[in-house]
């Protein structure tokens, strides 16, 4: 797989910019980017504005023009899906026995202890959900007093727009059989949903954690997302995946279902995976690179594509650093309140 040069990137990325807006209010477009035009299924080697559509019909090349600014364009038929939880419905279904950590890491899985009233045509019929995903890393604050959180995305740590800073968080999560109060882990502190970023932070309670990441070890810091690199996570539905980074400026469109709605998230990471990179209960997984460093916070997907938020941004945004195993003990506090 080729991988276009900076040079060719730093050409499209103001048309990019400039186009972009009017590209996503049009009829079935939900994300823009940069790559390699692909004609006949075979790539060209030229560089060109990616306009993903749900469907791509003989409508589409009529609305998005073949070029722009003298830049190609190129329309792709995908669908970009939130990975937050699989929601159960725990009114009549048994929970499925998930994984059951005694001392927490990263890349395991949690969710909210309420349940969420979820409403066609997100699901079939109305009926009480509960909600699974992935906690990615910890991260400590940065105002004191310092505070330890776990991170994962705000579609897994909110839901919805009913919910509020205290709200209890199990592990294993609900849909794995987790019991609010008995399996409390975290509860909600904050959460950041605006430009790169689908965010929560959970404050830790007092059960025992390491700055890890399941099957993928010690996290050693954060770092920028490099186009051509390759990048793991590990989540709670697919466990460990692998994939290459392709872009670091995909524009999409995600819908957050009710009472949020669609929401636009910009300059996400796009990987692409030889398999099936993400699934449904692998958002908040955290995306590392071959040094352990994080890079992103794995948001939504489509089979061997994922998306996820650069993880700077997301770290500002929640205003912490990340956790790593040579930060003091003196950061490292005990329950939470």
């Amino acid at each position: 797989m080729s991988y276009l040069d900076e040079n060719a990137r730093e050409v499209i990325r103001p048309v990019k910019r400039m186009v972009e807006d009017e590209f996503l209010s049009r009829p079935g477009v939900i994300g823009v980017d940069i790559g390699e035009k692909v004609t006949g299924g075979r790539p060209t080697g030229k560089a060109a504005i990616v306009v993903y559509v749900c469907a791509k019909g003989p409508e589409h090349p009529r609305q998005i023009p073949v070029e722009v600014a003298g830049v190609l364009t190129d329309v792709v038929a995908e669908s970009i899906v939130l990975h937050r939880a699989r929601a159960v419905r725990y009114s009549d279904e048994q929970p499925v026995a998930g994984e059951r950590h005694a001392v927490l890491r990263g890349g395991i899985g949690i969710g909210p202890a309420r349940a969420f009233r979820i409403v066609p045509p997100d699901v079939p019929k109305a009926c009480d959900y509960v909600i699974a995903g992935t906690l990615g890393a910890f991260a400590v604050t940065r105002e004191e007093p310092r505070r330890v959180l776990g991170l994962t995305t705000f579609h897994v740590g909110c839901v919805d727009d009913s919910w509020a800073v205290g709200d209890e968080f199990v592990h294993p999560s609900r849909v794995d059989g987790g019991v609010p109060g008995a399996d409390e882990v975290a509860v909600l502190d904050r959460a950041a949903l605006a430009g790169a970023v689908s965010a929560a932070g959970l404050r830790m309670g007092g059960r025992p954690f390491r700055a890890e990441v399941l099957e993928i070890g010690a996290v050693t810091g954060s770092a920028r997302a490099e186009i051509g690199s390759s990048v793991r996570k590990r989540g709670r539905t697919t466990g460990l995946t692998y994939g290459v980074v392709e872009s670091t400026e995909a524009t999409i469109r995600l819908d957050f279902g009710d009472g949020i709605g669609v929401r636009t998230l910009r300059d996400q990471i796009r990987v692409h995976s030889a398999e099936r990179f993400g699934d449904h209960g692998d958002s908040g997984a955290v995306l590392v690179d071959a040094d352990n460093r994080v890079v992103g916070l794995y948001v939504a997907g489509s089979g061997s594509t994922g998306f996820a938020n650069p993880v700077e941004p997301v770290l500002r945004q929640l205003d912490v650093e990340l956790l790593t195993p040579g930060v003091p003990e003196s950061r490292r506090p005990g329950p939470a309140a």
